[in-house]
C-alpha cells in the first residue's frame, strides 16, 4: 500500500518532466512497473480534473441566461418565443452546417490536443459576441430576419459558443477512454459530468443574484467569458500531458514489441457507424432524453414563477437543486456500472423517472412548493441515471478509431433536440398558454399555463423509455457487453 502511494506521488511531480517508458521502483516493500502514463492513478485523475474544469465552465455559460427570462423580459422586453428563438440557436450551427460531424471526423484526424484547443478559442469567441449583443445599445431598434437584432446576434454568439462546447465535449468524452479504458471509465466519465453539473447548478443559483448585485442583465455573461477564459487555459495545460500519454504509450509498444497503430478517419467509417443497430438506439435516446431535461431547464425557472407562484429572485434556486443530484449521483452510478454492469437497465430506469415527473408537474391542480422540490430532485437522480450509463456504453458498440465520430454523430442528433424543442415549447407558450398578464416593477409581463409544454416532455419521456428497451434488447442479441461491468479483472 505505502509503495503504491510512493509511486503514485512520484508520478504526480514527474509527470511534466519525465519521458514514461519505463519506470522501475524500488522500495522496501515491492518491486512495481508502470508501463504507460496512464497507469498512473495520480496522472489519469489529475487529466480529468483539468478537462473538466474546462467543461464546468462551459456548462456555466450554456444555462446562465435561463433563470433570467423574467428579466430579459422585462428589460430587454423579450417575449417567450424571442427567448425560444435565443435558446435554440445553441444548435444552429451544429445542426444545419454538421459541424459537430466535422468535429468528430476532425478528432479522429487531428487527435484530442488540437481539436479541444480549437474548441475552447471557439467557446470564448462565441461567449465575446453573445455578450456584446446583450449589452449593447448598439443594437436597440433594429431588426435582423424579422426579429430583434439584439435577439439574432446573441443567438449568433450563442451558437457559435455551441460548437465550441460540443466539440469539446465529444473531445473529453474520446479523452476519457484514452485513459480510462479498462479501468474506472464510467466513473471518471460519472465525475465529468458531475463537474460539468456543478456549472449548470452555479448558473441557476447565481444568475439572478449576479445581474441584480452588477446592475444588468448581461452581467453574468460577463463572468462568463472570464470563466471560459480561464478553462481555455486549463486545456492548453492539459495538453501537454497528453503529450507525455502518447509518447508513453509510443515507448511502451516499442519495449513490448507489440505494433499499436490506430487508423486515422476513413468516409467508410460514417456508413458503419449508422448502419450500427445499436449506435441509433443510444442516439435516439440520447435526444429524447436531453431534449426533456435540457430544455426543461431552461424554462423550470419561469415555470416555478407561473405554476408555483415562487417569487422570482428565489425560483432559479429550485431547478438548481437537479444538477445538485446529478453531481452527488452520477458518479455513484458511474462506478456502479464499472463494477457491476446493467448499464442498458440503468437506462431504462432513467426513463422512468423523467416520464414520472414531468407527469406530475404536467397536473394542473398540483401547485404546491414542496411538491416542486421533491419532483426535481428525483428527476435529479434521473439525470444521473441516464448519462452515467449511456456514454461509456458507446465504446463498447463503437470501435475506438470511430469513436471521434460516433460522438460527434450523437452530438449531433442531441443538438437537433436542443434546438428544435425550445423553439417548439416557447412557440406553444406563446400561442396557446398565455392566460393573461402581471406587473412586474411597472412593466406587463406575461403570465403562462404549462401543462401543454409538460405533456410534451412526458412524451419525450416516453419515447425515451421505448428506445432504452430496444437498445436492451438489441444488446442481448449483439453481444456488446452493455451489461456486463467496464473494469477489466
Amino acid at each position: 500500500m505505502f509503495a503504491e502511494l510512493y509511486k503514485d506521488v512520484f508520478h504526480s511531480i514527474n509527470f511534466l518532466h519525465l519521458p514514461f517508458k519505463k519506470v522501475l521502483i524500488d522500495t522496501h516493500f515491492m518491486e512495481t512497473v508502470t508501463n504507460t502514463l496512464r497507469d498512473s492513478k495520480v496522472a489519469r485523475w489529475t487529466a480529468l480534473a483539468v478537462v473538466s474544469f474546462t467543461m464546468l465552465c462551459g456548462y456555466y455559460l450554456t444555462d446562465v441566461m435561463a433563470p433570467l427570462k423574467p428579466m430579459l423580459e422585462k428589460e430587454l422586453l423579450w417575449n417567450s418565443a424571442e427567448y425560444g428563438f435565443f435558446t435554440s440557436a445553441y444548435g444552429w450551427f451544429n445542426v444545419f452546417l454538421g459541424m459537430l460531424i466535422f468535429g468528430g471526423i476532425i478528432l479522429d484526424k487531428m487527435g484530442v490536443r488540437f481539436t479541444g484547443k480549437m474548441a475552447t478559442i471557439i467557446m470564448v469567441i462565441g461567449t465575446a459576441i453573445k455578450y456584446w449583443a446583450i449589452s449593447t445599445h448598439m443594437l436597440d431598434g433594429k431588426e435582423l430576419l424579422g426579429m430583434k437584432a439584439q435577439v439574432v446576434v446573441a443567438g449568433l454568439g450563442f451558437a457559435t459558443f455551441g460548437v465550441g462546447v460540443e466539440v469539446a465535449g465529444i473531445t473529453v468524452s474520446k479523452i476519457i477512454v484514452k485513459w480510462f479504458k479498462g479501468k474506472e471509465m464510467a466513473l471518471a466519465m460519472g465525475l465529468e459530468m458531475a463537474t460539468a453539473r456543478i456549472g449548470t447548478t452555479l448558473a441557476m443559483a447565481t444568475s439572478v443574484p449576479l445581474a441584480i448585485a452588477l446592475n444588468g442583465v448581461s452581467k453574468p455573461i460577463l463572468v462568463c467569458l472570464i470563466m471560459l477564459c480561464i478553462g481555455m487555459i486549463a486545456f492548453f495545460l492539459y495538453a501537454t500531458m497528453d503529450k507525455k500519454l502518447d509518447k508513453s504509450l509510443a515507448d511502451e509498444a516499442l519495449r513490448s514489441g507489440s505494433v499499436d497503430e490506430e487508423e486515422s478517419f476513413r468516409v467508410k467509417d460514417i456508413f458503419l457507424i449508422v448502419t450500427n443497430k445499436g449506435w441509433w438506439y443510444i442516439a435516439i435516446l440520447c435526444v429524447l432524453f436531453y431534449s426533456a431535461v435540457f430544455p426543461f431547464i431552461k424554462y423550470a425557472t419561469d415555470l416555478m414563477v407561473n405554476k408555483f407562484h415562487v417569487k422570482e429572485e428565489l425560483a432559479g434556486n429550485i431547478p438548481a437543486l437537479l444538477p445538485i443530484g446529478a453531481i452527488i449521483l452520477t458518479p455513484f452510478f458511474g462506478s456502479l456500472y464499472d463494477r457491476k454492469g446493467k448499464g442498458a437497465t440503468i437506462m431504462i430506469i432513467g426513463a422512468l423517472l423523467l416520464i414520472l415527473v414531468h407527469t406530475v408537474y404536467s397536473i394542473p391542480f398540483l401547485t404546491a412548493t414542496p411538491l416542486a422540490i421533491v419532483m426535481i430532485m428525483i428527476l435529479g437522480v434521473g439525470f444521473s441515471l441516464v448519462p452515467s450509463a449511456m456514454w461509456p456504453s458507446v465504446p463498447k458498440i463503437i470501435p475506438e478509431k470511430q469513436l471521434g465520430t460516433a460522438y460527434g454523430m450523437i452530438f449531433l442528433v442531441q443538438n437537433i433536440g436542443l434546438s428544435l424543442v425550445p423553439l417548439l415549447i416557447g412557440w406553444v407558450l406563446n400561442k396557446y398558454c398565455i392566460t393573461g398578464t402581471r406587473m412586474v416593477d411597472g412593466v406587463a409581463v406575461s403570465n403562462y399555463d404549462y401543462t401543454l409544454p409538460m405533456i410534451i416532455f412526458t412524451g419525450f419521456g416516453v419515447l425515451a423509455l421505448v428506445f432504452g428497451i430496444l437498445l436492451k434488447m438489441e444488446d442481448k442479441k449483439k453481444g456488446y457487453g452493455l451489461e456486463l461491468p467496464n473494469i477489466k479483472k
